[in-house]
Order: structure tokens, then C-alpha cells, then sequence
């Protein structure tokens, strides 16, 4: 009877995760260690609506998505991350939105000897409610105290324990006595699976921003290229262009050769006063760049009547 009821447990495990894999194109892969049924309950609430959370023996997750691999290849690239204590939480909604319900979901929890340190402990200087009789504890740990008022006071902070580092029994007990609590704990995402392509967590860390910074850096190097081999690109023949321009300018300006665009350059070179009026009338402008948009328009319709004095004529297609 018992094995029947267990058979028949199993199949309703392997029905349901088959579903969620048909459901939901996208999920984490967790690590629960340390999590408490408590805590697993809160995040199952507070993650109620925008997604679902499976946990199981890793054989029974790795059967069901063996089982399913004739309908959907893929789900392969999820079976090497299906080892230690770990679980999926499928969703349809946002990635992001979804870490961060996640990673805010954490509890604060004592230090217990033998575990694994997720971050630096330290201890600061303070004044405990510890009587004389524990010294020697603090000694037996290299720590520096005194006696202030009948209490231990540690004098310095002290790094305790290193990210990484197996907590000792004599860090886990002192740090119990200090009502200190330096762990927090919660479900790790360790990779992101979505409609097939499994990524680390830090791929949803890139932001738009990111990837058109990325973009034009590639843009400034082709150009970059271009302009050193002499291959016209798109993007390099803006460039091209007006180095071309600025030849035709410098040529124009020591010979008798002459064209509209090159007038005013030739009148600063005979007159180098006008170019010198010709910057204080520039300076102003940009100073009242920043004044109301009624202001700024009507110094637009008087840029406008000197536009061909102060333009320098280097338009290109005048």
C-alpha cells in the first residue's frame, strides 16, 4: 500500500514538473541550503502570482526533464545544473523583477560551526555585557579587551572570519555571546534558464545603457580602422569627408584657389582681427546657452541675421 502511494506521488511529481516545463519558458536554478520550511513558505507567498517554485530529489527533476526531452531538445542544457541542494522557480514575468523578490527574501541567522562564511565577519570595538570571568575566551582569539565598569570592552575591530573560511566552533560560540548574527540566508539563483539558452546570473545585470555604450565603442573602432587602412565605411566616411574638407580649406587659404566656403577663412587670415571679434561674439552665446526658451529664441532670430559672418562659411553643402 505504501508503495503505491509513493508510485503514485511520484507520477503526480513527474505530471507536475512536466506542466511547469510547458508552462513557463523561463526559470532559475536555486541552491536552498540553509533554508528553513518557514522562510521556503514566505517566499513561496511573496513569489504567488509571477511565479512558481519546485523543489525535489535531483533523480526525480532529472527523470522528468529527460522525459520531456522529445518535446523540447533544450531543456538538456539544464540537466549539469541539476546537482547538490537545488530547486527551479519557473516564471513567465520579468527576470529581474523576479531576482529581485528572490534575493530580498533573506534571513538573518547565527553563526554555526562547521558552516561555510558567505562574507567577512567582523566584530567591532564595543562594550559587551560580558563579566571578567570570559577574558580568557577573548584571548584564546587574539582579541584585545579590557575591564570597563565590571563588563568586557573589546578594545578594536577584529576580522573574524574570512569569506570562504569554515566557522570554528570558538568564532560560532563567541558570536552567539555577542548577539551578533552575521549570515544571511535565502535561495542562491546559480544560473537562468530561458527558451533554451542557460546564462549566468550576471547576464541580467547588463542594462540598455550597457549594450549602446558597447555598440558605440564598436563603431569608434571600425571607424578608427577604416580611416587607418583607407577602406570607406559607413561609418568612416563622415569622418573621410570633412578631413577631405579641411584639406580643401588649408589648400584654398594659401593659394589663389577659391569657393564660398573658404571667403571668411581668407578674410581671418588677412584680418586677424575680425577672428578675434569673431570669438567674443561666440563667447556670450554660449554663457546665455542656459537662459529661458523666450530668451533663447530671440537670440536665434539675431544669430540668424549674422549667420553669414559668424558661421566661418564651413557649412559643407551651402
Amino acid at each position: 500500500m505504501v508503495r503505491d502511494d509513493r508510485s503514485a506521488w511520484k507520477s503526480k511529481y513527474f505530471e507536475k514538473m512536466i506542466d511547469l516545463l510547458v508552462e513557463y519558458p523561463k526559470c532559475f536554478i536555486v541552491g536552498a541550503d540553509n533554508v528553513g520550511s518557514k522562510q521556503m513558505q514566505k517566499i513561496r507567498i511573496a513569489l504567488r502570482g509571477s511565479a512558481v517554485v519546485l523543489m525535489g530529489k535531483n533523480t526525480m527533476m532529472r527523470k522528468a526533464i529527460r522525459g520531456h526531452l522529445e518535446d523540447n531538445p533544450a531543456l538538456e542544457k539544464l540537466l549539469p545544473h541539476i546537482k547538490g541542494n537545488v530547486g527551479l522557480v519557473f516564471t513567465k514575468g520579468d527576470l529581474t523583477d523576479i531576482r529581485k523578490v528572490i534575493e530580498s527574501n533573506k534571513v538573518a541567522a547565527p553563526a554555526k560551526a562547521g558552516a561555510t562564511a558567505t562574507v567577512d565577519v567582523t566584530v567591532p570595538a564595543q562594550c559587551t555585557t560580558l563579566g571578567p570571568e570570559k577574558t580568557s575566551f577573548f584571548q584564546a582569539l587574539a582579541i584585545q579587551t579590557k575591564i570597563t565598569k565590571g563588563t568586557i570592552e573589546i578594545l578594536n575591530d577584529v576580522r573574524l572570519i574570512k569569506v570562504g573560511d569554515k566557522v570554528g566552533a570558538s568564532e560560532a560560540t563567541l558570536l552567539n555571546m555577542l548577539n551578533i548574527s552575521p549570515f544571511t540566508y535565502g535561495l542562491q539563483i546559480e544560473m537562468v534558464y530561458d527558451s533554451g539558452t542557460v546564462f549566468d546570473l550576471g547576464i541580467l545585470d547588463i542594462t540598455d545603457d550597457d549594450i549602446r555604450a558597447r555598440f558605440m565603442e564598436g563603431l569608434a573602432s571600425i571607424s578608427s580602422l577604416s580611416l587607418a587602412i583607407n577602406y570607406p565605411t559607413l561609418v568612416s566616411v563622415p569622418h573621410t569627408i570633412v578631413n577631405v574638407f579641411k584639406n580643401l580649406l588649408a589648400l584654398a587659404v594659401v593659394t589663389d584657389i577659391d569657393f564660398k566656403e573658404a571667403q571668411t577663412a581668407k578674410e581671418f587670415v588677412k584680418d586677424p582681427s575680425k577672428f578675434a571679434a569673431a570669438t567674443a561674439a561666440a563667447a556670450p552665446a554660449a554663457t546665455t546657452a542656459a537662459a529661458p526658451v523666450v530668451e533663447k529664441k530671440e537670440e536665434k532670430v539675431e544669430e540668424d541675421e549674422d549667420s553669414g559672418d559668424d558661421d566661418m562659411g564651413f557649412g559643407l553643402f551651402d
